[in-house]
């Protein structure tokens, strides 16, 4: 049977945006994201964060080292008993002036890429999913990939909410943040299973 997911975007939304970080220790975590997490996990939902880091094709930050800060990241919510089932970035940008990275690709949200890649490895119900972020680019993402988008308020969400307005593209909610998120993710599935 496949499985629901929520697609976390990262910055912004489970930890603070502050641009291009390169090393761990640029990243703080919302304290509030742990407990997020666990309550995924313990819903039997899936945790998968897909994020844009164009800084790698800007040559801003190297590759290994996001993969050193996503490692560490997961670690991280090991320790606080929160599982991450998968993470997703996307290195492209279109004028990088390293051509492994200058690509116009499918997996730069809001293009689905990402979320058909986690799709096929974890075996994910895309329809039956949630994606969380503070972007419009993060709502947008959950109408392609016909999953449920909640935009929270944290990061850009409160710039993000009057350009929505403007577009055909209402968040399915709004919360203040990705706890609040997680907790209206979970009334939906808990309604949705006692309909069953």
């Amino acid at each position: 049977m496949k499985k629901i997911a929520v697609f976390l975007d990262r910055d912004g939304n489970i930890n603070e945006d502050v641009g291009y970080p390169n090393s761990y220790d640029k990243i703080k975590i919302y304290p509030y994201s742990f407990e997020a997490v666990r309550k995924i996990n313990h819903a039997g939902l899936l945790a998968v964060i897909v994020t844009n880091q164009s800084g790698i094709g800007r040559g801003l930050i190297e590759e290994k080292n996001l993969l050193d800060i996503h490692n560490k990241m997961k670690k991280e919510f090991e320790l606080n008993n929160a599982h991450i089932d998968g993470v997703y970035f996307c290195p492209h940008f279109t004028s990088s002036p390293d051509p492994r990275y200058r690509a116009d690709c499918d997996c730069a949200k809001p293009n689905p890429g990402m979320a058909l890649k986690a799709a096929a490895d974890l075996n994910i119900n895309l329809k039956g999913s949630y994606v969380v972020g503070d972007k419009v680019s993060d709502i947008a993402f959950g109408y392609n990939i016909q999953a449920r988008p909640v935009l929270v308020l944290t990061g850009y969400g409160k710039d993000s909410l009057p350009q929505l307005q403007k577009t055909d593209m209402p968040p399915a909610h709004i919360s203040q943040n990705l706890l609040e998120a997680v907790e209206w993710i979970i009334e939906q599935e808990n309604r949705r299973l006692s309909q069953k």
